[in-house]
């Protein structure tokens, strides 16, 4: 039996799982949460499959030793190659993913079955938001364009940056030329570009998968029966198998407050 005052476990690769975390403090303020980040060895996208599949089961494996009662994919990359390691190694415990949550969310947004994605090359090459987008509406169109420049943006700072918004500007052009009506931003890192993407596509809908994340765990821990009530403070703790200088920035960057309780954590 799973104890409702236990943790959320939420994991990523590096630091921009931190929008999925603000994302649930925002929308379960009682929850008490663990986060890693995998920040020794990101990026995961240029790695393979069964080295993906491989830290990935250390980081679940160490999360469940923190005796966590959900997991949450917060890594776009990690959904799209290792989730089903990841349910598996769950066995009953509710998995959330944020690329299973924005899909959803992309078909209960769109007018005209039009759907574009953002993403990172193996995000985009996983083809996975097309096959969680198909497996509910066959009948929907999918543009997906990759955009590998953002990530390093998003990590400078340069939010509303003219190289930015001109970066934006050229990686919209073919899938707004596309007819499309709602955009899923399909890397963690982009919800803090929703400003200048807003500005630069105004009449389309955007899809913050960190939001949606949030939304769609909050709904599983309440069908569960596992929302915390027990009105104490909540806990954060936050895992990093690596502490780069410019962590604790671009943290907080993502986090919007301080990161207080970061701990070292190798793995494997």
């Amino acid at each position: 039996m799973l104890d409702s005052a236990k943790p959320i476990g939420v994991f990523d690769s590096g630091v921009g799982g931190l929008t999925v975390v603000r994302a649930l403090m925002e929308r379960l303020p009682h929850e008490n949460i663990v986060y890693f980040g995998d920040t020794a060895r990101v990026p995961y996208g240029v790695k393979s499959r069964n080295t993906i599949e491989e830290f990935t089961a250390q980081i679940v494996d160490f999360l469940l030793q923190n005796e966590v009662k959900a997991l949450v994919i917060a890594c776009n990359t990690i959904a799209a190659v290792a989730g089903k390691r990841v349910q598996q190694m769950a066995g009953n415990m509710p998995v959330l993913s944020v690329i299973e949550a924005g899909a959803q969310a992309a078909l209960r947004t769109t007018q005209n079955n039009h759907i574009g994605v953002i993403a990172t090359s193996t995000t985009v090459n996983s083809n996975a938001y097309a096959r969680a987008i198909h497996a509910h509406n066959a009948a929907t169109r999918i543009l997906s364009q990759a955009t590998p420049l953002l990530v390093p943006l998003v990590e400078e700072g340069w939010l509303d940056n003219e190289i930015t918004r001109l970066t934006v500007r050229e990686y919209l052009k073919p899938i707004l030329a596309d007819n499309i009506d709602t955009l899923i931003l399909g890397c963690t890192h982009f919800p803090l570009l929703k400003p200048l993407i807003k500005q630069e596509a105004p009449n389309i809908e955007l899809v913050d998968s960190s939001i949606t994340t949030a939304e769609a765990t909050a709904q599983s821990l309440a069908a569960a029966n596992l929302l915390n009530t027990s009105g104490q403070s909540p806990d954060y703790r936050f895992y990093v198998s690596d502490i780069p200088l410019r962590f604790q920035t671009i943290g907080e960057r993502f986090l919007g407050r301080s990161l207080e309780q970061i701990e070292m954590m190798r793995l494997g």
